[in-house]
């Protein structure tokens, strides 16, 4: 364990609870985002950014929704159930330049067009990136988000891969 891991261990509220699985994957999302901002939005991590790297790739007939396919159903499921936006949604916090009605009808199923696909999933792992940075996911002492950050940690690598430019 790093020294830092050590002291949030003894000094985070709840921290020491979380599992090691769920300590890494939030680390690792540190990292991952930070590269993808880098590398993908040149260092301009907004909604507005993301949309235009989507659809940059739409353009250049390089999109590909399906390899997403995965990581999109954790997000419908997590955000939609039984005909209605759950909880989590609202914790999500989107912010007006965020595209809440295109996040909404992906996550409704109501829209299946492949760059909204993308452009929802990504805009949701950017508002992780903004309630982890900016403490609201400590609010909640980050207990629950295992499952997020692994959805958008592998995301976030496939992207990177696939659009990155990385060997």
């Amino acid at each position: 364990m790093t020294k830092s891991m050590e002291w949030l261990t003894a000094k985070a509220p709840d921290f020491c609870i979380l599992s090691k699985h769920e300590q890494d994957a939030i680390a690792d999302f540190t990292l991952l985002w930070t590269l993808f901002e880098a590398r993908i939005l040149n260092t301009k991590g907004n909604a507005a950014s993301i949309c235009n790297a989507v659809e940059k790739w739409r353009i250049a007939g390089a999109l590909d929704a399906g390899a997403f396919a995965t990581e999109i159903a954790y997000f419908q499921t997590r955000y939609f159930v039984e005909g209605a936006f759950t909880y989590h949604f609202g914790q999500l916090h989107l912010k007006a330049p965020d595209r809440e009605p295109m996040v909404r009808s992906v996550l409704d199923g109501s829209n299946s067009e492949p760059s909204d696909l993308i452009a929802a999933m990504l805009i949701i792992i950017y508002r992780y990136r903004n309630n982890l940075f900016h403490g609201v996911k400590w609010e909640y002492k980050l207990e629950g988000q295992s499952g997020n950050f692994s959805a958008a940690n592998d995301a976030l690598m496939k992207i990177l891969e696939k659009y990155g430019g990385l060997a």
